[in-house]
């Protein structure tokens, strides 16, 4: 019986909130459960139908894990001389297959140069584990589909959190957003923890205040 694992993330564009990483492991003669529930990359789905799958896909999963990776951990990787996003993110999917043990795991790859990320992760291995690193794996592979489901919905109730704990509107964190950008030309310096400061959107926002202040000066 072949257990197969499935990684994806969710969350790695914002300029406020964690990245999630999920990994799905399931027997692979139960994957045909997964599409009964309607699985599929979590884009194509509403977050009502995501938040409807979610536990499902616990139930039929043979087992799961799901790593949060907060904004002060993000910046400390782009900041350093031997990490970056990928890196890091490869890192944690390592994390994943260790703890879950597939014989088989598939990872969404969020590099452009394929073979340098599957080398990469694969220094971070622990088991004997058959390696499947490819883009858009989400919308390939059902196992995949089912990770990204449940990065996502995690994903989405971290930024929900943040918002409960701030009393105006924060948007949906990332960059693209309206009411994210006016949130954070007004917060820049305040709610620390909840920005990646190493972000273009929050270095550009940071370099004009500071400008200003020394004109007004």
């Amino acid at each position: 019986m072949v257990l197969i694992l499935g990684i994806d993330e969710a969350g790695r564009g914002p300029v406020i909130g964690p990245l999630v990483i999920a990994g799905v492991s399931i027997n692979e003669k139960d994957l045909d459960k997964l599409k009964e529930l309607g699985v599929k990359d979590s884009k194509l789905l509403s977050p009502t139908q995501r938040e409807g799958m979610f536990n499902k896909i616990i139930n039929t999963a043979k087992n799961h894990k799901i790593i949060i990776i907060p904004p002060k951990e993000i910046d400390s990787a782009l900041k350093s001389e031997s990490l970056n996003l990928n890196w890091l993110e490869a890192i944690k999917s390592a994390d994943i297959i260790n703890f879950l043990k597939p014989e088989k795991a598939i990872v969404d790859c969020p590099s452009n140069n394929i073979p340098a990320y599957t080398n990469f992760l694969k220094k971070y291995l622990k088991n004997k584990t058959e390696l499947i690193v490819e883009h858009k794996a989400d919308f390939k592979y059902l196992v995949v589909s089912a990770a990204s489901i449940i990065a996502k919905v995690i994903r989405d109730n971290e930024i929900k959190k943040i918002q409960q704990k701030i009393k105006e509107p924060i948007g949906s964190g990332y960059p693209s957003d309206p009411v994210t950008i006016n949130f954070l030309e007004k917060n820049y310096n305040n709610y620390l923890g909840i920005f990646r400061k190493e972000w273009a959107s929050w270095k550009n926002i940071n370099k004009k205040k500071k400008q200003k202040s020394l004109k007004d000066f």
